[in-house]
């Protein structure tokens, strides 16, 4: 029988199995199919199942069962709380899910991360320092007693506190633990001068008391993790630190408790059982300390994102009329003007109105040199204003400034996966089981085969085993590479936006380039109008300006500039229709008038004026952009459009030629344009008149051929190929269309950015690499050490404490090697 249900509490895949494998645990079930998106589940079953039998097994997680006609209640809405509540786990467990609030992973048991996010620098409250009731969202003057109200000091973000717990817990178990180590270590001394103060029996006692705090306070919640993993069925790094140091705990307490039901192999000469409080206690403490050093390496892996963050201003000053009055960033509105005074952040993205200066956009582009800055300019929020005060017209507010966009885009690119991981991920699946299983051969090994007291050989052994085992280092090997390897490209003007795009840009064949804004200025001016006999310059210009004016092509942005220049008044024109990658189309009084290049004149039958087209041709063999002009079917005119070629792109396309990536030059301009911007940049591979379906195919064929291909381009017309590429890369100065659909977006759009990305993409690889060889090379040593491997040969025996110390470092270790992503130089 076949029942369907609704299951919530799935935002991921990850999420989707652990539903899936914990209902096939039930017996009666026999097959289970699971609908993500609608969040139901369909159930075949032997024989009819209780529903509270399906909600036990998923009682242990965050998700839930129920009826297929279960709507979720209406909750009262409580008041929003400080900080974004975004948390997710470090190494990426279920994918890109995300929590409410901090806690641990529900599958490897690390601590979640906070995402930091731009809301957090903005939230400034203030308070009376005689009424702390008082909570206002401005500065003023208390309206209880009337004193000025101060500013309330910014909490500790979730990463902080739970360093600041960890190291309090840290130190605690350290003084607990120290005297039991000196205890049991005292043995060792001939005439152990202990014995004269008290008998071993209630030295025993003592570490038993002394191991209480350490493990049912300061290390608890390894133990807590530990039961989790188990129910859950998703063993990790905590299960086996669980039962290792339990199991030496428990073994402890019963041999003090219950001394005569152990043989005389675990008994010490004065007839008490051999204790291993100290192993347990110092193991603990150990693994607290990692998950210390841990926390504050792990800190230190998003500074990219911090440093973005303090970019963010919290006040502007908008003017109204006469007046300016200091408003929150977030009280700021669309056409707000601002004006920002020398040395301040500019608070949103917009246009200077008024004024002129140079602005600092090395944080965001990477750039060093100031850019000058005049009317009509773009501006973005967190760059630095020079030593001019301007006014701006806010264009872009809250999450749509460009910085915003570039933190939520570092975020969601540092919780990704990169394809590489699924190595570590297969491996990790069967890490843990396998780690038990070799615990269990070594102790029936020791116990068999080993020296006397065998079962005391076989017992540390097998507790050293499983305490060196680090699934941990194998899972953060990837994320943390990923994480460091974000930010830096972001400090650079480098935006990823997943961790896939990160590592495919490393094996890169093929590049292919668009030419207008992405290898030019991307902004056009027009030289001058040519007209057949019959017309004038003013004429033809304001039937451009009349088609044109209501277009955010930029080539249609420089004929209306033109025009506004001569002070000529738009022809109001009718039924425009955009011709994709060919030109536009319009009527004027009742005459067709079309407007683009010669594909749209052929189309149409236009009837050519050969010297026309042939003065045309010469200024297109120049590299200028030249747009037909034909009223009621007979060419008329043509405009001379310039678009520099970026200073950069010559230097940029040698060097990434140079690297091994071929480069490819498509463009919708025409072929004699084309032929003379590919000469001047050394571009062998062009191809000229391409529409957008042209540069999708032109994908699909190297596609098809086995090749990796990226695409950079910035406008609309590019969307679709940067969308089918293997890597798409937009120009951040370009179309928001573009900026979405690609993988990659170079902030400054400049073709060095591509260089950039390649060489991080290169240096984050490595270190993957590098990680997944330390992390896999310590547990395949460290393994067979542990387990006594070397003993027969050299006598050498590995404790369970330098096996705690040991893996406590490995995960250390593999931040460390990560944060070296910080100092490359690309």
């Amino acid at each position: 029988m076949k029942h369907k249900y609704k299951i919530t509490g799935m935002t991921c895949n990850g999420c989707l199995n652990h539903v899936k494998n914990s209902l096939l645990c039930i017996e009666e079930v026999d097959t289970v199919e699971i609908d993500l998106e609608a969040g139901e589940a369909t159930i075949t079953m032997s024989s009819h199942i209780d529903i509270k039998q399906l909600k036990d097994v998923l009682s242990n997680s965050s998700y839930d069962i129920h009826p297929l006609d279960y709507k979720a209640p209406k909750t009262k809405s409580e008041p929003k709380k400080k900080g974004n509540g975004t948390f997710y786990c470090p190494m990426h467990c279920e994918g890109e899910k995300i929590y409410e609030k901090a806690g641990d992973c529900p599958v490897c048991g690390m601590d979640l991360v906070e995402e930091q996010n731009i809301s957090t620098a903005h939230s400034e409250q203030w308070t009376c320092p005689m009424h702390p009731e008082v909570v206002k969202d401005s500065s003023g003057d208390c309206p209880i007693c009337g004193m000025e109200l101060v500013p309330i000091v910014s909490s500790d973000s979730a990463e902080q506190k739970t360093y600041k717990d960890l190291l309090k817990k840290l130190w605690i178990s350290a003084g607990f633990t120290i005297p039991i180590f000196i205890i049991a270590m005292s043995e060792m001394l001939p005439n152990n001068p202990l014995y004269d103060i008290l008998p071993m029996k209630q030295w025993n006692w003592i570490q038993l008391v002394l191991s209480i705090p350490v493990v049912f306070y300061t290390t608890w919640m390894f133990f807590e993790r530990a039961y989790k993993s188990v129910i859950t069925r998703n063993l990790n790094m905590f299960t086996l630190i669980g039962i290792g140091a339990g199991v030496a705990w428990l073994f402890s307490v019963f041999g003090i408790l219950f001394p005569d039901v152990f043989p005389a192999q675990f008994k010490t000469e004065f007839g008490t059982v051999h204790v291993y409080f100290e192993a347990a206690t110092v193991i603990l403490t150990l693994v607290l300390l990692g998950q210390v050093l841990e926390a504050r390496a792990h800190s230190r892996t998003n500074t990219a994102v911090k440093e973005l963050l303090k970019l963010a201003p919290n006040k502007a000053v908008r003017v109204e009329g006469d007046n300016e009055v200091e408003i929150s960033i977030d009280q700021i509105k669309i056409g707000d003007v601002l004006r920002v005074k020398p040395g301040e952040k500019i608070p949103v993205d917009g246009v200077i109105s008024e004024g002129s200066s140079s602005i600092d956009e090395s944080m965001i582009t990477g750039e060093p040199i100031p850019v000058d800055k005049a009317i009509g300019n773009r501006i973005s929020s967190g760059t630095i204003n020079g030593s001019k005060t301007f006014l701006m017209k806010a264009q872009k507010v809250g999450s749509d400034t460009l910085l915003s966009q570039m933190i939520a885009m570092v975020n969601n690119a540092s919780r990704s996966k990169a394809p590489i991981q699924k190595i570590a991920d297969r491996i990790s699946g069967y890490f843990v089981p396998i780690v038990i299983l070799i615990s269990t051969v070594t102790f029936i090994i020791w116990m068999i085969f080993g020296p006397e007291p065998s079962l005391v050989f076989a017992f540390v052994n097998a507790v050293a085993v499983l305490i060196i085992a680090c699934p941990c280092a194998l899972g953060l090997a990837t994320p943390m590479s990923v994480m460091v390897g974000v930010g830096k490209g972001a400090s650079n003007g480098v935006l990823f936006k997943n961790a896939q795009a990160l590592e495919l840009m490393s094996k890169i064949d093929v590049l292919i380039v668009d030419k207008t804004g992405t290898l030019t200025e991307g902004k056009p001016s027009v030289e001058r109008v040519v007209v057949s006999s019959g017309y004038t310059e003013d004429n033809i210009t304001s039937i451009v300006f009349g088609i044109n004016q209501n277009s955010e092509h930029p080539l249609a942005e420089a004929t209306v500039s033109f025009a506004k220049g001569k002070n000529i008044i738009a022809k109001k024109v009718e039924n425009f229709e955009s011709v994709t990658g060919k030109g536009v189309k319009a009527l004027l009084d009742n005459s067709i008038i079309l407007l683009g290049n010669e594909r749209l004149m052929l189309d149409h039958s236009v009837e050519i004026d050969k010297n026309l087209l042939s003065s045309a041709q010469k200024e297109q063999e120049k590299g200028k952009t030249v747009p037909l002009i034909s009223i009621d079917k007979k060419l008329v005119s043509y405009v001379v459009i310039s678009d520099a070629i970026k200073a950069s792109s010559r230097k940029a396309i040698s060097e990434i030629q140079m690297s091994g990536i071929e480069v490819r030059m498509m463009t919708g301009d025409n072929i004699h344009t084309a032929e003379a911007v590919a000469k001047e940049l050394g571009i062998t591979e062009f191809r000229a008149d391409s529409l957008p379906e042209d540069k999708m195919n032109e994908v699909k064929k190297l596609q098809s051929e086995g090749k990796k291909v990226a695409m950079s381009g910035d406008g609309i017309n590019d969307a679709p190929a940067l969308a089918l590429s293997d890597v798409g890369i937009a120009m951040g100065t370009g179309t928001d269309v573009a900026i979405e659909s690609a993988d990659i977006t170079l902030i400054s759009g400049d073709l060095m950015g591509i260089l950039k990305a390649k060489k991080l993409s290169d240096q984050v690889l490595r270190n993957i690499k590098q990680n997944l060889f330390f992390a896999l090379g310590y547990n395949i040593l460290g393994v067979p050490i542990a387990a006594g491997l070397l003993y027969p040969f050299f006598g050498i025996l590995l404790s369970p404490m330098i096996a705690a110390l040991a893996m406590s470092f490995s995960s250390v270790s593999v931040i460390t090697n990560a944060l070296r992503l910080k100092n490359v130089k690309i």
